[in-house]
């Protein structure tokens, strides 16, 4: 066998998984006559440069749902922004607030008011990591076990935390959403934590990027009509608007942001 790593092979092997196919380490052995040793290098490489992810005998393609929390805090950084603000004047005095693991709930952080005496509840990382560098506002961790993909804890340990608090308003993450079909999540672990957040609390409120209306989600967490606020992009057509209005939700429309 020719166990040489010709970057042609590693093309058509990254042009597979880009094209949303899963690959099998020995089939790729067969259908190239090299060692499965050789694929596995191959597949090494291209996880290492953010690729593919891999799995036991081959690989999958990376989609919305595997990439990690932390590698999304940059994404959209201003539009994210945007949406955070335009959600502020939604918080009132004194509430506890829970934060649902997600890179736009991330950027609510650093724009709540200093005088607002607030409590923020969160089952993310990285959000209360950013929250305890702010000595004006309270905060709950609800623990468990990290999903490194949600960036936080959804196992049944957290949904237990969560149906022991009065939450004055979540802000729940959303994978996808839909008019028709509603807020739903790539994994069923996060779904149910989402769902039992919204059973907690007395306000709903999600932020949702444009892009978030074109992506496609297995996991049902609540139709349109049980979220109050659903806070949207500029630039989100007006028939996409007036479907969620219609659906039931009030619909806030946050500022074009900032050119970089």
């Amino acid at each position: 066998m020719n166990d040489d790593i010709p970057l042609s092979r590693r093309d058509e092997i990254a042009n597979r998984l880009a094209q949303g196919h899963p690959v099998v380490a020995a089939a790729l052995a067969v259908e190239f006559n090299i060692s499965e040793d050789a694929v596995r290098r191959d597949l090494r490489a291209l996880a290492a440069e953010g690729r593919c992810r891999r799995v036991y005998g081959g690989a999958l393609p990376i989609t919305p749902a595997s990439v990690p929390m932390a590698g999304r805090l940059d994404r959209a950084f201003e539009q994210k922004s945007a949406l955070a603000r335009a959600a502020v004047p939604l918080i009132q005095r004194g509430e506890l607030l829970f934060l649902d693991s997600g890179s736009t709930n991330f950027a609510l952080v650093d724009l709540l008011p200093e005088d607002a005496d607030i409590t923020i509840a969160t089952n993310s990382v990285d959000i209360a990591a950013a929250v305890l560098r702010r000595s004006d506002i309270r905060l709950l961790i609800v623990g468990g076990s990290v999903d490194p993909a949600v960036g936080g804890c959804v196992d049944a340990c957290a949904v237990q935390s969560v149906l022991q608090m009065n939450i004055d308003r979540c802000f729940i993450g959303s994978c996808a959403i839909s008019p028709k079909s509603g807020i739903s999540a790539f994994d069923l672990a996060d779904a149910t934590f989402k769902r039992a957040v919204l059973a907690s609390s007395e306000h709903s409120v999600v932020l949702a990027l444009t892009e978030k209306f074109n992506d496609r989600a297995p996991y049902k967490v609540a139709a349109i009509k049980e979220i109050d606020c659903v806070v949207v992009e500029h630039d989100l057509p007006r028939v996409h608007r007036a479907a969620l209005s219609k659906a039931g939700a009030s619909v806030v429309p946050a500022q074009e942001p900032a050119k970089p």
